[in-house]
């Protein structure tokens, strides 16, 4: 699982140096489906990751940053690198016995629902993997070449 968390990692820094060359409207343009805009899409998954992390250490739920107030390239950046120092603590020190604990809640209709750390953990990294995907096919709509989704060759298995 660790090797995903840093793939994503990776994947998030390289989309980040894509996005130096992208004219600011390009970064900020409201997209067709996602959740809106290449900026905020960045600024999205860093925050998921970060919330339910939070969650599976017991701490409280974190309040859900404006994104007006992180609107720019530097401190959408800047608040993941935050929010990663925080989070790979935890990340790289996962072991099995962590994949069965629960995580209750209270949903969105006051109803109690629970889940497996283990399943949260993957759904934080396919969760990351799917609005990749999303930034890949805008890429290519403003004709940019997007970032390699590839795993092999990342150096994550040396």
């Amino acid at each position: 699982m660790l090797k995903l968390f840093q793939y994503n990692w990776q994947v998030r820094d390289d989309w980040f140096t894509w996005c130096e060359d992208v004219p600011e409207e390009d970064l900020l343009k409201k997209r067709v489906g996602g959740v809106g805009s290449v900026l905020y899409t960045l600024f999205h998954i860093a925050d998921v990751e970060y919330s339910w992390i939070c969650g599976l250490q017991g701490k409280p739920e974190p309040e859900e940053p404006s994104f007006e107030t992180y609107a720019s390239l530097s401190k959408v950046r800047d608040l993941s690198s935050q929010y990663h120092k925080k989070v790979e603590p935890f990340v790289t020190s996962w072991t099995n016995e962590m994949e069965y604990r629960k995580l209750t809640e209270t949903d969105s209709n006051g109803e109690t629902v629970s889940f497996r750390h283990g399943e949260i953990m993957r759904h934080v990294i396919a969760h990351e993997i799917h609005h990749i995907g999303q930034l890949s096919v805008w890429s290519r709509d403003i004709g940019r070449k997007p970032v390699t989704a590839n795993l092999i060759d990342r150096g994550l298995f040396e």
